[in-house]
């Protein structure tokens, strides 16, 4: 399955995965960062996915590969806690006459699906789950307990949607009339790709006039908030917390850690990576790593910094004349 090499008997059986410091003999670990080698020497693990550089520091039987964390992704497919689909429909599950359901899916307990709905094979929906009118699910996506599906939400292949969250729900779009908002109906809809996964509790807005988009393998943490007609390109990673708003462009393979938050109407350059609690409010062009914020010190040095934080505009307009000053006085004594 994962193309190593077994250093021990090719015959001793694991039974699951543990970390280093847990890890049984009749379990599996893996090593993949120099800050725990002292845990890798005292492991009593059965057996543990390393690089061959560190094989020496194994005290039972290795595997080596490549990338022992990569590798050990693959593995934990084996044990994944997800039960198989079983084709077919619960009883208390109420489906609109005309939807399209594949024989080979699964529809649990209380789920609700809409008329003109397609489902497609492997599929499983799971219980108290919504799916609105005309929303499209692809092969072997997984749609869980609790999840809702607003009308026409389209999602690819392999997909993976975790309770809680909600996809389809109008943008927050309101014009301003003598001191009251009136309301502007979205009328788009949201189009997830292949391969993605998000996370309990994420929220995707649907679009004003054209869809929101979710490209091929972005993966969404829990408790995320994207807004109506963002557009976030394949590959990109996003961490819990974080919030986009409407109709911002990110592009493919950027990463963004938790709570960060990225205003809307801009462009994010494909390849970028932004830290965690970063507040982006201009378009980045050039891929890189970009921070925003203060790093965390001591409350009273805290306290000195924001007083001194709200005289540098004052600060800088005494040094700019100041330097006009002296610029000033040295023609004068070069006229002299």
């Amino acid at each position: 399955m994962i193309g190593g090499e077994v250093k021990g008997d090719p015959g001793y059986r694991v039974s699951g995965l543990a970390t280093l410091q847990s890890a049984g003999p009749g379990q599996l670990s893996f090593f993949a960062n120099g800050r725990y080698l002292p845990q890798l020497r005292a492991s009593q693990a059965g057996a543990v996915l390393v690089r061959a550089e560190h094989l020496d520091s194994v005290p039972g039987a290795a595997i080596l590969v490549d990338d022992p964390y990569l590798t050990y992704a693959r593995v934990s497919q084996l044990f994944d806690w997800r039960k198989p689909v079983l084709p077919g429909v619960h009883p208390t599950a109420v489906l609109a006459a005309d939807v399209q359901l594949d024989p080979g899916a699964e529809i649990g307990a209380q789920a609700v699906i809409g008329a003109g709905c397609i489902i497609a094979a492997g599929v499983f929906v799971g219980p108290h789950a919504v799916i609105g009118a005309s929303c499209r699910i692809g092969e072997n996506s997984r749609v869980e307990a609790g999840v809702v599906l607003y009308d026409s939400v389209t999602l690819g292949a392999r997909c993976i949607i975790h309770s809680g969250a909600v996809l389809g729900a109008d943008g927050f779009g309101f014009a301003p009339e003598s001191g009251r908002w009136v309301k502007i109906y979205q009328l788009g809809g949201v189009t997830v790709g292949d391969d993605v996964e998000i996370g309990a509790g994420t929220t995707i807005d649907r679009g004003a006039l054209d869809d929101t988009y979710i490209g091929d393998g972005v993966k969404l943490d829990n408790q995320i908030q994207i807004a109506h007609n963002v557009h976030i390109g394949a590959g990109t990673a996003i961490a819990g917390g974080t919030a986009v708003a409407g109709s911002t462009k990110i592009g493919e393979r950027c990463t963004i850690a938790g709570l960060s938050g990225i205003t809307g109407h801009l462009t994010i350059a494909a390849g970028t990576h932004i830290t965690a609690m970063s507040l982006v409010s201009k378009s980045i062009t050039q891929p890189g790593a970009y921070s925003s914020g203060t790093g965390l010190q001591p409350h009273q040095s805290w306290k000195r910094n924001v007083v001194r934080f709200k005289q540098l505009d004052e600060l800088a307009r005494r040094v700019a004349k100041l330097e006009q000053t002296i610029e000033l006085n040295s023609i004068e004594g070069h006229k002299e």
